[in-house]
């Protein structure tokens, strides 16, 4: 559900549309942040403000919400202004857990797509903050972002990511280069205050996917452009040990014979004679590909190059045929090292290379519509491996989610950790005091004891707060047995959790800032219960 503010909204009577309870807190606020306690006083008045009608929504267990615009739903000059370079992902981490409703960042911004991800304590007020955040940093009005946008939660979200890292979201479906980037995510995020336990697990999750779905379902091998098949084809038809070696000359430095230098490149080529009209596109092709020599050739010496390759991509717009049987004839015999036929392949449309060529001995051609036939073929496998990787998701979904649920455990682990630690150390030092004068030996051995003791003790009762999917013990039973400890040892692992939170935001702000930010937990939290 998309959350909409209206900016020329008028001034606002809180006392009409909240609690009575809330609006004494919120103005508690004030009244004590003008005292010499300051940060302090803001706490204990926030303490105040768990007790009202907010209390239920405090308690909420934090989203993973995921704020996005990819090549599917943004038009390449809005994702071009948000676009967020690597080198300042930090910093956005940064300033979008500065915000008030969110715990933990993460971005992940490329030529397709990008998508912010947060752990939020409030939906609603997390995506506002969010899109207010774009909007600020990449100067586009909230309206604009949020008729482009698409917003995503908890399981939604964890589905999207996954989806995203095996290549199922790509213009090319299965391709690599996006797990590549998932990685990177990860790597630049690492250590940075933000990128917390639920993000980086995602991610990490999604990464570990990505990898399954490739590894188990092939998704993605076969070309399913024609320029990857036209080099694919190429590679098919001459012996291995030609792959690297083989002369190779483009005839059009296009589009489409720019995407063929990307894929021979991408298969070793190291070196390519490339024949065109003028050389300036030639020379932008050097600056993008540094990885191969590119030689540049005149069209009048078209006719020479074909007769020192052995394969040739041909990639024009000519309307008549540039090679056909009454020139290839005489073109000097290629070696038998790369199969003693010299390849043809075309994918221009009109034809570059007649159909004649085909009757020569000395020659094999292939034209787009052989080349299509492989496309389509590629495609209908990579779909049918498509509908094998979401399985594979849906089930990596439910141990995600798992390990998850999981964490609600570990506040209650900590302070039951604690507990047992402050009784531990209290009790030992009395026994030293008894004992009077003893030796170093003697201290740590009493106190390795005393280690012993607790850490058995609480074997059993951690335990069974553990949960992660893989036992036969069922969410439910772990968290039962969390309230349990709860009740038993007073632990009250929700207050302090919540504790922590507004703690936690409170830091971050100075007194002023206290006193909006109570008022807008007092104003917003009220109005997402209703």
């Amino acid at each position: 559900m998309i959350y909409k503010e209206n900016s020329t909204r008028g001034p606002v009577d809180i006392e009409s549309i909240l609690p009575m309870a809330v609006v004494s807190s919120a103005f508690a606020v004030i009244e004590n942040s003008s005292s010499a306690a300051g940060n302090a006083s803001s706490i204990s008045a926030l303490e105040q403000l768990k007790t009202s009608a907010a209390d239920r929504y405090t308690k909420e267990k934090s989203s993973i919400i995921v704020i996005g615009l990819s090549i599917h739903t943004c038009p390449v000059e809005m994702r071009e202004k948000l676009a967020i370079p690597e080198a300042e992902w930090p910093r956005a981490i940064k300033e979008l857990c500065a915000l008030n409703h969110i715990e933990e960042a993460a971005v992940l911004s490329t030529c397709n797509r990008m998508e912010i991800y947060v752990v939020a304590l409030s939906q609603h007020r997390g995506v506002k903050e969010v899109t207010e955040w774009m909007s600020k940093t990449g100067g586009i009005s909230v309206s604009e972002i949020s008729e482009h946008r698409f917003l995503l939660y908890n399981k939604d979200a964890t589905r999207h990511i996954f989806e995203v890292s095996a290549g199922l979201e790509s213009l090319v479906l299965g391709e690599g280069q996006i797990l590549a980037q998932v990685k990177q995510v990860a790597k630049v995020s690492q250590g940075v205050a933000g990128f917390g336990r639920n993000i980086s697990g995602l991610f990490k999750h999604a990464i570990m996917v990505g990898k399954r779905v490739r590894t188990e379902t092939k998704i993605a091998e076969g070309a399913v452009s024609v320029s990857s098949a036209a080099v694919e084809l190429a590679l098919m038809k001459l012996p291995q040990s030609a792959h690297t070696t083989a002369r190779v000359l483009l005839v059009g430095a296009g589009k489409m014979g720019k995407l063929v230098i990307k894929h021979i490149v991408s298969k070793g080529c190291t070196k390519i004679v490339v024949v065109n009209r003028s050389i300036e596109k030639v020379n932008a092709l050097r600056e993008e590909f540094k990885d191969i020599e590119i030689i540049y050739r005149p069209v009048d010496d078209m006719m020479a190059c074909a007769g020192e390759a052995d394969v040739i991509f041909t990639s024009t717009s000519s309307e008549t045929p540039l090679f056909v049987k009454e020139n290839v004839i005489d073109l000097p015999p290629v070696s038998p090292d790369v199969g003693g036929k010299r390849l043809f392949i075309d994918i221009s449309v009109p034809r570059n290379v007649g159909s004649c060529v085909k009757d020569l001995e000395t020659t094999k051609a292939y034209n787009v519509d052989d080349l299509k036939e492989v496309v389509a073929a590629n495609r209908e496998d990579r779909l049918r491996k498509a509908r094998d990787a979401q399985n594979i998701i849906d089930e990596e979904l439910v141990l995600f989610e798992a390990w998850r649920d999981s964490l609600e455990t570990v506040p209650t682990i900590r302070k039951l950790r604690a507990y047992a630690e402050r009784i531990r150390t209290s009790d030992l030092e009395k026994c030293l005091q008894k004992i009077g004068d003893v030796n170093n030996n003697t201290k740590k051995a009493v106190e390795t004891l005393s280690r012993g003791i607790v850490n058995k003790l609480l074997h059993g009762p951690l335990q069974h707060l553990r949960y992660d999917g893989s036992d036969d013990r069922t969410l439910d039973e772990t968290l039962e047995n969390m309230h349990a400890l709860n009740r038993m040892f007073s632990l009250e692992t929700e207050i302090s959790v919540l504790e922590e939170k507004i703690r936690a935001k409170v830091e971050q702000q100075n007194s002023v800032h206290c006193v909006q930010s109570a008022i807008d937990f007092a104003l917003f939290h009220c109005l997402d219960l209703q």
